[in-house]
């Protein structure tokens, strides 16, 4: 049986009740997406980690390809790391890597708090009925990374228009997501242009070193990555601290347990990143370069697969109550910032954020509520990522 995917449109944060029944009787099955034909569909936590991590399952071949995929482009991103294979992709990745190292991200911690507390600050000056998303989801994973890289944040529009075309589906047209992808890139270019005429210490500094002075990769790959950080370093994290507080919100005994501790908030913050399903359908497609074995399923050597990352994080093979939001989980082995080679680069970092504004939050607004009942707030359509456009918020 060959299911359409994605099985619906994503509702708030609620998963589709099919991956439960797939998990259950059917862990890999085919699908046919809206372009480029069929895939298989892995759901179980064991399958999605071998395809997100055998080496036999290829991103590189992707490129050019009429692959299974939500929206008409074909991907020629051959300069992309998200498109690349070792020992490709780890030439690239070892340039940024000392960037998002656990010791480096503590460093961050100090700032991340302050510009956590001036923002709240705000939010209370605005009083209640403020937004959570336009007073801390947007602006705090934005200044961090703007920062890191060394991108002005005022230039905001420019990049949050460029991630908005990047994870697009069906919000923006094709011709408008060319054209916000192209401005971005420009964008980009002109930033490494100018680093070339005044160097700096930042990590878009060290890029353009690496590129110059270390040829350790191409003009392509330099904007590419330039790029990536920008947008990835930011929209994910920016999503999930609306989808957090929207949870916690919607579950007021599970806000009270994370008023706790460090290690309390980040415990709970883990189970958090486990149990919402931030994706709004399954990844990106890999291709096989061999047969391969997948729950008693051959992938054919040249298939496509696509890995469901919030259903494996469903396994109940894995997870104790895995339907459960379970704050204080011993151990939590999800995949929410993926596996193997393509592990979240800036997974740490997102932690970190993640962990000092849901903190933050809770501490300085005990009493926080939803400002409108929970089926009004309105969520993002039409995109890759789940995430509330706004959330207005009320307080005593």
């Amino acid at each position: 049986m060959t299911r359409a995917y994605p099985f619906s449109d994503p509702d708030r944060l609620e998963l589709d009740p099919t991956y439960a029944t797939l998990l259950r009787d059917e862990p890999v099955s085919r699908v046919r997406l809206p372009y480029g034909g069929e895939a298989w569909l892995a759901v179980r936590h064991t399958d999605v980690r071998t395809v997100l991590g055998d080496a036999r399952f290829s991103r590189a071949a992707v490129v050019g390809r009429d692959v299974p995929r939500l929206r008409p482009e074909i991907d020629h991103l051959a300069n992309s790391i998200l498109n690349m294979d070792p020992p490709e992709h780890t030439r690239l990745r070892k340039i940024v890597a000392r960037a998002f190292t656990v010791r480096r991200v503590e460093e961050l911690r100090p700032r991340a708090a302050e510009l956590t507390a001036q923002m709240l600050a705000g939010m209370r000056a605005e009083g209640p009925g403020a937004d959570l998303v336009e007073h801390l989801s947007v602006p705090l994973p934005v200044t961090i990374i703007c920062e890191l890289l060394g991108v002005p944040v005022e230039d905001r529009t420019i990049f949050r228009a460029g991630a908005d075309a990047a994870l697009s589906t069906s919000a923006m047209s094709p011709d408008e997501r060319a054209a916000a992808m192209n401005e971005l890139f420009s964008y980009m270019a002109g930033l490494v242009a100018q680093r070339r005429a005044q160097p700096t210490d930042d990590l878009l500094g060290a890029l353009v070193s690496a590129r110059d002075e270390g040829d350790r990769l191409n003009e392509g790959e330099l904007i590419g990555m330039g790029v990536g950080i920008l947008v990835a370093g930011h929209e994910t994290t920016m999503n999930q601290i609306g989808n957090i507080a929207f949870t916690l919100l919607t579950r007021p005994d599970r806000g009270d347990a994370l008023r706790g501790g460090p290690a309390v908030v980040a415990a709970g913050v883990e189970e958090l990143l486990r149990f919402i399903p931030l994706g709004a359908s399954a990844g990106f497609a890999r291709i096989a370069t061999e047969d391969v074995q997948l729950s008693g399923v051959t992938v054919r050597a040249g298939e496509a697969v696509m890995v469901a990352v919030h259903a494996a994080n469903r396994d109940p093979a894995v997870f104790e109550e895995a339907t459960a939001l379970v704050l204080d989980r011993a151990t939590n082995h999800h995949v929410g910032f993926g596996h193997g080679a393509h592990h979240c680069l800036g997974a740490q970092l997102a932690r970190m954020e993640l962990q000092e504004a849901i903190g933050g939050l809770l501490r300085e607004f005990p009493d926080l509520r939803l400002g409108v009942p929970a089926e009004d707030v309105e969520w993002r359509k039409g995109t890759l990522a789940r995430g509330p456009l706004t959330l207005p918020l009320t307080w005593t």
